[in-house]
């Protein structure tokens, strides 16, 4: 059943959801997700008629490991159960490489994965040259996407999204990873990147300064025709954009989507109660984060040692931030803190 919404008469085109509630939530809960709760969610958002559905460990194919976090569930066993949920979705995994490799794509295309994400640093899209052909070859469809891309400016970003397309990414995107965009952030990148590409265009925002709709809605306003977002913002951090709020306000603004709303709210009360422990909040320690511009995924690890170490995480947040660190350098919290308990005592 179609429930009610707010329509304008003057209808202004399509916009993807991609909900990546199964990926990037599991950041939140340090990647132990179990089968019971992936199928549950996965059967509510294909029941709510979310176009496309990511799942995975937070990281990506091939990144359950010490150092990233051990996920409950194997790469292949998450798949499986995410796959025969999604009747009508479509599904999709994300891999950064040096985590993912050709053997784990293939193994993703044994479980008719529909769509691939393709994940470098915002100014290393040359990283992904060898698994997007690969896709390519393989027919598969794959997008390339820039993490940490606050960290380039607009023409940079153009370049390197012209330079996936190049590789055969059919269609681009970029991360706000650590939630530190603004909305005119969003709107000068996308439109320097839809200048330079004439593939389909994404957005995926985090929520550490509260502007994650903000954002995603200036994003689409400047020409992005992809949008992500999770059930009740569960990501890392201070969460990724609330898919139940980000739905109903394009098409109240006269987007369509194609998603049923009565439908999404169920499945996020669903994500609610069988997900997470709570909602993310913006905490002190995320708002931190955003305003450093630190990969919001960091942020159990900081506590951790922080606590550990007896120095103060906000203090961690912002060195990390001066250093510029990037998903993938875990090891550097550690170094990071150990030098400012050293400051000290001295």
């Amino acid at each position: 059943m179609n429930t009610p919404t707010h329509q304008p008469a003057d209808a202004r085109g399509h916009v993807l959801i991609h909900d990546p509630s199964l990926r990037d939530g599991h950041h939140a809960v340090r990647h132990q997700l179990g089968a019971g709760q992936l199928r549950a969610y996965a059967e509510a958002a294909n029941t709510a008629g979310v176009p496309v559905v990511e799942v995975g460990h937070g990281n990506g194919l091939g990144a359950s490991s010490l150092q990233a976090g051990q996920a409950l569930l194997a790469d292949d066993e998450m798949l499986a159960v995410v796959r025969e949920a999604l009747t009508d979705s479509r599904m999709a995994v994300f891999m950064l490489p040096g985590w993912g490799t050709t053997a784990d794509l293939r193994k993703a295309i044994a479980r008719q994965v529909d769509v691939v994400r393709v994940g470098t640093h915002c100014t290393e899209s040359d990283l992904a040259e060898r698994h997007l052909g690969f896709l390519r070859d393989a027919g598969v469809e794959a997008q390339g996407v820039l993490l940490m891309s606050h960290m380039a400016t607009p023409e940079r970003l153009a370049k390197e999204c012209a330079q996936l397309v190049s590789y055969g990414a059919s269609a681009v995107g970029i991360f706000d990873s650590s939630g530190h965009y603004l909305p005119a952030d969003v709107t000068e990148r996308i439109t320097a990147i839809r200048e330079a590409v004439d593939v389909p265009v994404a957005f995926h925002g985090h929520n550490n300064l509260g502007m994650a709709v903000a954002n995603s809605i200036a994003a689409v306003e400047a020409g992005a025709s992809t949008l992500d977002a999770c059930a009740r913002g569960f990501g890392a951090g201070a969460g990724n954009t609330q898919l139940e709020v980000l739905v109903p306000v394009l098409e109240r603004m006269g987007f369509r989507t194609g998603i049923d709303l009565y439908g999404l709210l169920d499945a996020a009360d669903i994500a609610d109660r069988e997900l997470m422990p709570a909602p993310p909040t913006i905490d002190s320690v995320a708002v931190v984060s955003g305003l450093a511009g630190v990969f919001s995924g960091f942020k159990s690890r900081v506590l951790d040692i922080s606590r550990r170490e007896g120095v103060d995480p906000r203090d961690v947040f912002f060195e990390l931030g001066r250093r510029q660190a990037v998903a993938g350098q875990e090891d550097l919290i550690v170094d990071v803190a150990l030098a400012l308990r050293e400051a000290q005592r001295d």
